[in-house]
């Protein structure tokens, strides 16, 4: 039985910040008589559809595994610093508003294994609607397109759900252009009047010819022209998390290629669906749809 749960939540510097402390009876003591205590906590910009959420777990003995599973996908955890385990969540665009249990497993150094649930609460957030004019192929494609268009959106959906085992990024998150968003991610899209999915991503204002660099390390898993994205890189960051980089002008690596953070990646263009020169930067985490910024909030 739980010896106690206790739940608070707070703003701090616009951080969403939350925390659980669990203890079980009815196993092995672990330390001087001491029932095995866990506390976990999540910080967020936001807990809202669009977001990454940063899961951190600390615990009276010292652990060498911590796994968690939310949304019917694996949350990997890595030792920061000392005891301070850290995850991290992706709550995409259609999830649900509502409690949302994190299924957490921890192993201690004895080869003790212990389960707790965490209720993360996802609120609801409104997103603007944004209306564009575009090319009328890029509305209404004709129909010699459309196999190609069906076959790279097939490719793009298996490549994002691949969970890598290896975590390749590390350290601080860079922005890939100097320049400031310009779209915000999650918007409603409109274009010629007619009603598409919702912005998976952040548009950057960059001149053609702007350098694109890695945000953080990573292998490039696909590079080409498609038809929506125009000239496109993927990197893989391990543990399903991945950047997509989109309208370039130049590509300037190779699949199979690694990448450190800072590296150029390619070129900011205006190729595909567009109505001017910007770097597009989608981020999926554990198949989610993540606003790239997020990630700045929790892990600058």
């Amino acid at each position: 039985m739980f010896l106690s749960m206790v739940l608070n939540l707070h703003s701090s510097r616009g951080l969403i910040v939350g925390a659980v402390l669990l203890s079980l009876f009815g196993v092995p003591t672990v330390l001087a008589g001491q029932p095995f205590e866990v506390t976990v906590t999540h910080h967020a910009r936001a807990v809202s559809p669009g977001e990454a959420v940063l899961m951190s777990v600390t615990a009276n003995e010292p652990l060498i595994r911590v796994e968690g599973a939310i949304f019917d996908r694996t949350v990997r955890f890595y030792q920061e610093r000392g005891d301070d385990w850290r995850g991290l969540v992706g709550i995409d665009l259609l999830v649900e508003t509502g409690d949302h249990d994190l299924a957490l497993q921890f192993t201690t150094v004895a080869g003790d294994r212990f389960e707790r649930l965490y209720t993360l609460p996802v609120v609801d957030k409104a997103y603007p609607t944004r209306r564009l004019r575009v090319a009328p192929r890029y509305v209404e494609p004709p129909p010699e397109v459309i196999e190609r268009i069906t076959r790279e959106a097939k490719l793009q959906t298996e490549l994002f759900a691949i969970d890598t085992s290896e975590r390749l990024w590390d350290g601080p998150w860079r922005r890939p252009v100097p320049g400031e968003a310009t779209s915000a991610f999650g918007s409603r899209s409109v274009f010629n009047g007619q009603p598409r999915r919702p912005h998976s991503g952040a548009d950057f204002r960059a001149a053609t010819g702007t350098l694109v660099t890695a945000p953080n390390a990573g292998l490039v898993v696909l590079t080409g022209d498609t038809y929506f994205s125009g000239g496109s890189v993927i990197l893989d960051h391990g543990w399903g998390l991945y950047s997509y980089f989109a309208h370039l002008s130049e590509i300037l690596v190779q699949e199979g290629d690694s990448v450190e953070t800072g590296q150029g990646v390619g070129r900011a263009g205006a190729t595909g669906r567009v109505t001017g020169p910007h770097l597009h930067w989608t981020l999926r985490l554990g198949g989610a749809r993540v606003d790239p910024l997020s990630l700045f909030e929790i892990l600058p």
